[in-house]
């Protein structure tokens, strides 16, 4: 069933006219007519059934049939932070972090950032990434959708709060470091908030990778390989939903 976000509180029994987006997708494109059902995830993040009850040209109504039980989103709440990438990667790692359960998603300009993007276009550019989480959230079936922001500095990220901060430094890779992930996934607790630093294409600097350690981060090898910026923070989500979800 398609599901979509909308900005009100829903109730069983309210009816409400569809959001102009959600209007022209559900209708225009999918073909939805009278008496169609989709999942709706209101304000709060609860989860309902809508039936497709009122349609004309200008628009549509939908009628809250249902509240549905769900739990989609990983235990621990996990904010990413990407050193700013080049091209199209931020769009990349935005969508499939989104899919794999991030909380939310932060770039930062690091110091050996290839990109950079201009004050007069951080809204825009950060208008548009917010766009492709909350599509890849409809398509996930999450109840969550990622903030995503732009931040000029790792010390901002580092002065948020945090039960768990971790970094990936391809270093500790190559020196053959492979346990501490591991060890460090295993002593969290459902709603732990974890925040992971991840380079831009040319790494951390040893001085952002010193200030994230002196503020308390863990320093990692995510695998005896080294991951390409855009891949390193879809691996550490796969380990997260590996040791925490799928445990028996």
């Amino acid at each position: 069933m398609q599901r979509y976000f909308v900005e009100e509180s829903l109730a069983i029994g309210q009816s409400m006219p569809l959001p102009e987006n959600v209007y022209h997708h559900w209708v225009k494109v999918l073909r939805a007519e009278i008496g169609s059902d989709a999942e709706f995830v209101d304000a709060n993040e609860h989860l309902y059934v809508g039936t497709l009850t009122k349609l004309n040209e200008d628009g549509a109504v939908m009628t809250v049939q249902s509240q549905l039980a769900v739990n989609v989103e990983l235990p621990v709440r996990v904010t990413i932070a990407s050193g700013l990438p080049k091209g199209e990667k931020a769009e990349w790692i935005t969508q499939k972090a989104t899919e794999l359960g991030a909380d939310d998603i932060v770039f930062f300009a690091a110091a050996w950032s290839i990109a950079k993007w201009n004050d007069n276009k951080v809204e825009k550019k950060v208008a548009r990434l917010q766009k492709i989480a909350d599509g890849a959230a409809e398509q996930a079936h999450r109840t969550h959708r990622p903030r995503v922001r732009y931040v000029k500095r790792l010390t901002e990220i580092l002065n948020e709060p945090a039960d768990l901060r971790i970094i990936a430094y391809e270093e500790s890779a190559k020196q053959g470091e492979t346990t501490k992930l591991a060890q460090a996934l295993a002593q969290l607790t459902a709603g732990d908030r974890v925040t992971a630093v991840f380079g831009p294409e040319g790494g951390l600097t040893p001085e952002e990778v010193q200030e994230a350690t002196q503020n308390g981060a863990v320093s990692v090898g995510l695998g005896p390989r080294i991951l390409r910026t855009e891949t390193a923070p879809l691996y550490f989500l796969a380990a997260v939903s590996t040791v925490i979800e799928l445990q028996a």
